[in-house]
């Protein structure tokens, strides 16, 4: 008599994303893994954010930020203050020298469209 065929792997529940409260400070490095990460406080110069998912930083954004870093091409970044010295979205990155001057101090959205990186105020 033939094997039952496999049972099929139950499927993953999606995890709810990484709540981070406390200030990330230079050489502190938060990931968020298989999911969206957010900041209730400010990152640091020097320090460093990523998430599998998107990131959302409710402070200043002095770091670094890298959202998809699982590959997610449509993860994004989202935060109050751009001070950003490097952010990224699945592997396609921008750092300060790149970045308009009139977009420092804003509240920033980062994604990515047609492998193209794009920063735009948020109003």
């Amino acid at each position: 008599e033939p094997a039952p065929p496999p049972a099929a792997a139950p499927a993953r529940a999606a995890e709810p994303g990484l709540m981070h409260v406390h200030p990330v400070r230079s050489g502190q490095q938060v990931y968020a893994q298989d999911r969206d990460l957010t900041v209730c406080a400010t990152v640091g110069a020097g320090a460093e954010v990523i998430a599998d998912g998107s990131i959302h930083v409710y402070g200043a954004l002095r770091g670094r930020a890298l959202a998809g870093a699982g590959g997610l091409a449509s993860a994004r970044i989202f935060c109050r203050e751009f001070h950003a010295e490097l952010v990224a979205v699945a592997g396609h990155y921008k750092v300060l020298e790149e970045i308009p001057k009139d977009l420092l101090g804003k509240a920033v959205q980062i994604w990515l469209e047609n492998d193209k990186l794009h920063l735009a105020q948020l109003d």
